[in-house]
Order: structure tokens, then sequence, then C-alpha cells
């Protein structure tokens, strides 16, 4: 299935029995014409129009029912369905004859995940117009029965068949972007246990030296004790060098990132950079940007793709993010990195010189762009 069917289909509302059962007015010609008492025997016409509807509605309405998909009954009212149709077009003529593309059409939609079947079911089905209709010396309508026939039942099956492929891909998707962020807290969670650890251990074993050591030698004791002091500084400093890497991590770190996580989501990734090598406050505060754009991206905009581009100029540096996803981000949304949403992020490029803009991209999709100035001596210093 192409992108662009897909996108389509995940617009449209998703059939109900109520879509289908509303075919049956096709019928009003024959139910007319037994009121007014043109058909023969319009009693027993009559009780065969109702059994058609009654296991036409039963077909159609149990076979999209979860529960009930599965059973006998969708199978045993297509039978019942069969019969009564070759019932009525047999024993009427050809004013019946649109009973046939009714029972495609539940064909359709009772073994629309049976192709083999499937297709045989409305292949037997022309055939049996063709027999019909020649038998009644009514050739003149076999084709037009037959075509409407066929994508009657070929229609619906594929139309119930690319709504439900729809909904598996976008429930995959929604676990492609949870397991991303799983993997993300497993790694921080891996690299904090295997920073502190070591370090921890260490601890403990002088503060278990220091309580032996105290009550006979003051000195030995201080010594631990001030091997512990200094263990626990490096031990801050280490935590304080993590977290920021995590907090404000680079700005190459961060687009490696969001490749990666938008992969996980079957967003796919276009990214570009450009431009002299940024300062390290800047880099940071993009970083940020990336972060949250991204996030917005995966989270929200139900985009198929999404474009980062990163431009270094003279004296300032242009970041945008664009998506072909619905196009609506709150202004007002919170990432979870650091609770900054867009309005935190305005706010601290404002603080920083620069701006952060976002709106609709083109008739559809979601643009973001943000610009920083560079200062000359420290973007050479970065170089």
């Amino acid at each position: 299935m192409s992108s662009g069917a897909m996108k389509a289909i995940e617009r449209m509302n998703a059939p109900t029995w109520r879509t289908f059962t509303l075919w049956l007015l096709v019928l009003i010609g024959n139910v007319i014409h037994i009121a007014q008492g043109r058909t023969p025997l319009p009693w027993l016409a009559g009780a065969g129009l109702a059994a058609f509807v009654a296991c036409y509605v039963t077909a159609v309405v149990t076979s999209l029912d979860e529960r009930r998909r599965e059973t006998r009954i969708p199978f045993v009212a297509l039978a019942g369905l069969m019969m009564i149709t070759y019932a009525l077009t047999i024993g009427y003529g050809n004013d019946w004859m649109l009973c046939f593309p009714l029972l495609s059409m539940a064909i359709g939609v009772v073994m629309r995940v049976k192709g083999p079947w499937l297709g045989g079911a409305l292949g037997a089905t022309g055939l049996s117009i063709w027999a019909i209709t020649t038998f009644q010396d009514h050739p003149q309508n076999t084709m037009a029965i037959a075509w409407g026939t066929a994508l009657s039942g070929a229609i619906s099956a594929t139309l119930l068949n690319f709504h439900e492929t729809v909904t598996q891909l976008k429930a995959t998707r929604e676990e492609l972007a949870h397991a991303a962020v799983e993997r993300e807290r497993l790694r921080f969670s891996r690299d904090l246990h295997d920073l502190l650890g070591h370090t921890m251990s260490v601890i403990v074993v002088k503060a278990e030296a220091v309580r032996r050591l105290a009550p006979r030698n003051l000195d030995a004791a201080l010594g631990q004790a001030a091997d512990i002091e200094a263990v626990g500084r490096q031990a801050l400093t280490e935590i304080r060098e993590a977290v920021t890497g995590y907090r404000e991590g680079s700005l190459t770190t961060e687009l490696d990132s969001a490749r990666s996580c938008l992969d996980a989501s079957g967003i796919t990734a276009d990214i570009r950079q450009s431009g002299p090598p940024l300062p390290p406050q800047t880099a940071a505060l993009l970083g940020w940007v990336v972060r949250e754009g991204v996030t917005n991206v995966i989270r929200h905009s139900g985009a198929e793709r999404c474009t980062i581009e990163v431009r270094g100029e003279p004296g300032r540096v242009h970041l945008e993010i664009t998506d072909d996803g619905r196009g609506v981000v709150s202004a007002e949304g919170t990432s979870g990195t650091g609770g900054t949403g867009l309005k935190g992020l305005t706010e601290r490029l404002a603080t920083a010189g620069g701006s952060l803009a976002t709106g609709p991209h083109s008739k559809r999709g979601f643009r973001l762009v943000a610009e920083l100035p560079v200062d000359d001596e420290e973007e050479g210093r970065a170089a």
C-alpha cells in the first residue's frame, strides 16, 4: 500500500455496518412492486425480501463486530443470503438481479481476510449471473450486473482491509515511539549505574574503615575521611558532567538522537547541516530546540517525513524543522525533557537574543524555525 493511499484511508471515517446496510435501498423498487401487487405471489416475495434483509444485516453486523467475526454466525447468515438470492432471482427473474451486488458486498465484508476463498466466491457469483440471465433470456443485463457485482465485493473487502491495516500500522508506530523512549531511559539508568556503582562502593568501604579506625587511630581515620571527601567531590563532578551531557548535549548528538528516534517511530528523517562549527552555548540551545521539535513530531504530528535543516550564516544560525503531518502542535505542550515546551524554548532563545517561530507548513504539516546570533570570536574559537 502506498503512503498516499494509507493517508487517504486514515483521514476517512472507518466504515461501519450502517455504511453497508444503506445499500439495501437499491431494492426499494422491488418493495414498491410488492406493495402495488405487481409481483406474483406478493406474500412470498415479501417474505423472501424480509429474509434477504435479515440475513444481509446479520452477516454484515456480526462480521464487523470483533467479538463475533470469528464465530459461525457471519458465515451461516451469508450462506442463507446466498440461497435466498438464488431463489428470488430464479423464481422472479430479472427484476431481482440487484440482489447479486448486495450479496457480493456481503461476501466482501465477511470473507475480506480470506483472499483465495473471496476470489472464488466472487467468481462463482459472476458465473451464476451469466447462467441465470442466459437461462431467462436476458443476456443484455449480464455485463452490467456482473460488473456491479464484482466491484461491490472487491471494493468492500479492499476498503475494510485498508482501514484495518492503517489501524495496525498506527498502533505499531506508537509502540515503536514508546520503545525508543524506553531504550533511552534504559541507557541513562545503565550509564548512571556504571558511573556511581564503583564510586559508592569505595565510599562505603572507606566509611567502614573510618568507623573501625576512629577508636584506636584517629589520624588514620581522618585520612580515610579525607579520601571519602575527595571521592565524593569527584563523584559530584562526574555526575554534573553526565547530567550536563544529557541535558545540554551537543547539537550533533541531538541530531543523531533525532534520526534514531524518528526512524524508530516510522518517520523518514532528512537532516542537513551546513556552515562553520558553532559555539558550545549556541549548539546547546539548538540541541534543546531539536529535542523538543522532534518530540512533538513523534507524539503529535502523525507525519511520514520530517526535515531538519541547520544553516550557519555570517553572525547568525538558522534551524528549521518541518513535517508533513496534521499540523497541530500546541505551543504550550511539554516534551517531558526538563519540563520545557515550545513556550519555554521561546523564552530561552529570546534571552540569548534569538527567536522561535512556529506555524503551519505549506498546505499541511508543521514548521518550527529558530534563529540565534553567533559571536564571531566565539565561532572562531569553536572552529
